[in-house]
């Protein structure tokens, strides 16, 4: 009988795929210890949306919870995390000189394994960043990223694509310790799965480790390990309650039962197991667990959305209050895949296609190409496992103003280290890797969330259910310009077109005096208004400064996009009509330029 390894993916995907990656620390290390106690010995630990969600939403660092991870898991603990190729664990894609730097920080601070892929299946991508995972000694699984594509579409994204992928791995001379296929949508279709790994260990041999990776958001998940298995598959990923099925992982007790009457088993405490679950559920009960995480979205199969995307998404559309566009959107996203040249829908493309799809619906179809989606169609990532519509290509072309580019990816970004000490510099933070690795991972288009944690702008947004009695009262509401007791009132009142400055005694409502109000000068006042819902991030201008047509006045943020709010005419600003961290609606009053 084969005893089937696992990875359990609960404290890492499992927060990704439940709470977009929003959990505190604090709140679950007694759930790595118990973990450790039930005899699991290979665990996620980090990685990929659990390394900028720290920083973003949770007000830590992501190095701090590393550490004190491997401290609750004790020191024989493998420990793996997640990385996107030249994107590593960043917002963007990463130089050299950065991509070596994770390497060697995610070794410091207590990783063993780094399971590394590209959602373009670009091996060009893997090999620079596959090198530094190995030299700074840690475990090199390599990874060949899977999914079903939407109905009609063909020439990639079946076995002897995914073969071929692996050939081309094998034929750069890529130093790996294992191999994953990796679905991150769940939506491969079983058969697939069989043939894909059966041809794998044909390729590889009988001694090479072959791991799969898979989510239930599709509601396939075991059926796709059991062939995976039968096909040859050494290892799985599994989840545990109340951190599995929906989108996250297949559930380790589950598969366990499947495997029952085969020639394969799992070789778990079941009792211990299911202790260590109940410290998890005490760990998370008081967090809000999105009901889109807890079924099957059988959808996705027409539209791959990841399940790690997935409530990622649906949690940051309630933060901007767009939840009810979430049917459309993701209804949109299966043509932004088709023409979108069959990148495989995972971090960042997974995103990319989310984010255009958002936008042709808030906007119009294509009527606005995204920066992330038109920089993939136009080469700027990689090569696409076929060329994308090149209706689209166009459009990216004249609304980015960039060329089609076929090079390296890496040939065209510079050194991110010397950028990062001069920004640590300039602002009198302490310059140290881990610093440094901070500011550069976390550079975005308009801002740097980096920077702005390490300056203290430590903001928490986890999603917890709070107890209603336990709850504060709500603030009393100010009444602007509300009078002294004793002191008269001052009221402008309009009658008939006429305005007039009206007196009033406080005390007794007696009318002091009325005056015809001072006629204002005519000011030719401009507003400048949202063209999109979203959170303002940052405002760039104060009242009083003079602004040129074009100019940024502020960010808007929306699904990991920042839109610049800009003036729309030259002149001094009167007034600005939002603060930072509100919502704002489309055609909403931002800011007015005289």
């Amino acid at each position: 009988m084969k005893n089937i390894r696992y990875m359990d993916t609960s404290l890492r995907d499992g927060f990704q795929s439940v709470f977009g990656a929003r959990a505190l620390t604090d709140d679950f290390i007694p759930a790595i210890e118990a973990a450790v106690h039930a005899g699991i010995e290979h665990i996620e630990a980090g990685g990929g949306a659990r390394f900028q969600a720290l920083f973003m939403y949770c007000g830590e660092s992501a190095f701090d919870m590393m550490d004190r991870f491997r401290a609750a898991a004790g020191p024989a603990a493998s420990l793996q995390t997640l990385a996107r190729g030249i994107n590593v664990v960043a917002l963007s894609a990463q130089p050299r000189d950065m991509i070596d730097l994770h390497a060697r920080m995610f070794k410091k601070h207590g990783m063993t394994h780094i399971r590394n892929f590209d959602a373009l299946n670009d091996v060009r991508n893997l090999i620079y960043s596959g090198k530094c995972i190995t030299n700074a000694g840690l475990h090199h699984q390599v990874s060949v990223t899977m999914m079903e594509l939407p109905p009609g579409c063909s020439g990639a994204h079946d076995a002897p694509f995914y073969i071929k992928t692996l050939r081309e791995i094998l034929d750069a001379g890529l130093p790996y310790d294992s191999i994953c296929f990796k679905d991150a949508s769940g939506t491969s279709n079983p058969n697939k799965f069989y043939e894909t790994i059966k041809a794998a260990r044909k390729l590889l041999g009988k001694d090479a480790i072959i791991w799969a990776h898979t989510h239930e958001t599709a509601g396939v998940g075991i059926t796709q390990y059991k062939a995976a298995i039968e096909a040859g598959c050494d290892g799985v990923d599994l989840a545990r309650s109340p951190l599995s099925g929906g989108t996250c992982q297949p559930d380790m007790l589950s598969l366990w039962h499947a495997l029952k009457g085969t020639d394969y088993t799992l070789d778990i405490d079941v009792t211990k197991i299911m202790q260590a679950n109940l410290v998890l559920q005490e760990c998370l009960k008081d967090y809000f667990f999105p009901p889109e995480s807890q079924k099957i979205s059988s959808e996705v199969i027409l539209s791959p959305m990841p399940g790690g995307a997935l409530t990622a998404n649906t949690m940051m559309m309630r933060d901007t209050g767009t939840l009810d566009l979430y049917p459309k959107v993701i209804e949109a996203m299966s043509e932004c895949v088709a023409r979108g040249g069959f990148g495989t829908s995972v971090t960042p493309v997974s995103q990319f296609y989310f984010q255009q799809a958002y936008t042709n619906v808030t906007q119009g179809p294509w009527k606005k190409i995204t920066d992330g989606y038109g920089k993939m169609v136009l080469g700027y990532f990689g090569r696409t496992p076929v060329p994308p519509d090149p209706e689209i290509v166009k459009l990216a072309q004249d609304q980015l103003g960039k060329p089609v580019f076929t090079g390296d990816p890496l040939d065209i970004l510079e050194p991110g280290i010397p950028k990062a000490k001069a920004i640590l510099e300039k602002h009198g933070l302490p310059v140290n890797d881990e610093n440094i690795f901070i500011v550069g991972a976390l550079e975005t288009q308009g801002s740097n969330k980096g920077l702005d944690f390490l300056r203290g702008n430590k903001p928490i947004n986890v999603r917890k259910v709070t107890d209603t009695k336990d709850a504060p009262a709500p603030a009393a509401v100010a009444t602007a310009s509300a009078p002294a007791m004793n002191e008269p009132a001052d009221y402008t009142v309009t009658v008939e077109g006429k305005t007039y400055q009206v007196k009033v005694e406080a005390a007794t409502g007696e009318v002091k005096t009325i005056a015809p109000a001072a006629e204002a000068k005519p000011v030719n006042v401009v507003g400048v208004k949202a063209k999109l819902q979203g959170i303002v991030y940052e405002i760039f201008v104060s009242v009083g400064d003079h602004v040129n047509r074009g100019d940024s006045l502020m960010i808007l943020e929306a699904m990991k996009m920042e839109t610049p709010v800009v003036a729309p005419c030259d002149g001094k600003v009167v007034s600005i009509e939002v603060e930072k961290n509100q919502v704002v609606k489309p055609e909403q009053l931002v800011a007015t330029i005289a």
